[in-house]
């Protein structure tokens, strides 16, 4: 796992972030990695790891792909733990998204999206806290999803009419993608 957090360092180093809130979120980020090196990019490390994820919208920009999460029972963006075998920090989130929406073209663009740090329930075991690396794509036109065995429901939604067991968050998490991908 150390390509990966070196990969995550140098990611974090070198990330231009949109505002203060974002810079304050890459500095505890960095924090976390220089301070437990490796390990916190391994879902068995510390309660607080490192994840990758990716929102996924249409190509106008105007509906977004979210799972279902199971363990949760709310809808998300695509995403999860780090495995030994990733390249890299977005290759993670590449594999994350295409393993729980099925489109298994799907290309994420590079670069952060933006950062999240989320505590998690007593449901996810060893897990407290997910110090999320976000990316952004948009699915190929026409392309089929799935749904895989982590979601209970994998379906396209109005960035403008989120359903009610959504993320608080995603809002925000649309606005960045989308500023990201030059949508909006």
């Amino acid at each position: 796992l150390a390509h990966l957090h070196a990969d995550a360092v140098r990611l974090l180093q070198r990330w231009d972030a949109p505002d203060l809130a974002q810079d304050f979120l890459a500095q505890a980020f960095l924090d976390l990695l220089l301070g437990t090196g490796p390990a916190a990019v391994h879902r068995h490390g510390p309660p607080g790891h490192l994840t990758a994820s990716a929102i996924v919208l249409d190509r106008a920009g105007a509906r977004v792909l979210l799972t279902l999460h199971r363990k949760a029972g709310r809808w998300f963006q695509f995403g999860g733990h780090l495995e030994a075998d990733d390249a890299d920090v977005h290759a993670a989130a590449t594999r994350e998204a295409r393993e729980e929406s099925g489109i298994l073209d799907l290309e994420l663009a590079p670069g952060i999206s933006e950062l999240s740090i989320h505590d998690l329930p007593p449901t996810f075991g060893n897990c407290r806290t997910h110090f999320d690396v976000r990316f952004a794509g948009t699915a190929p036109a026409g392309a089929g999803h799935a749904v895989s065995e982590e979601s209970l429901d994998v379906r396209w939604w109005p960035i403008d009419d989120l359903p009610a067991e959504a993320s608080p968050d995603l809002p925000r998490q649309i606005a960045a993608a989308r500023r990201h991908l030059g949508l909006g």
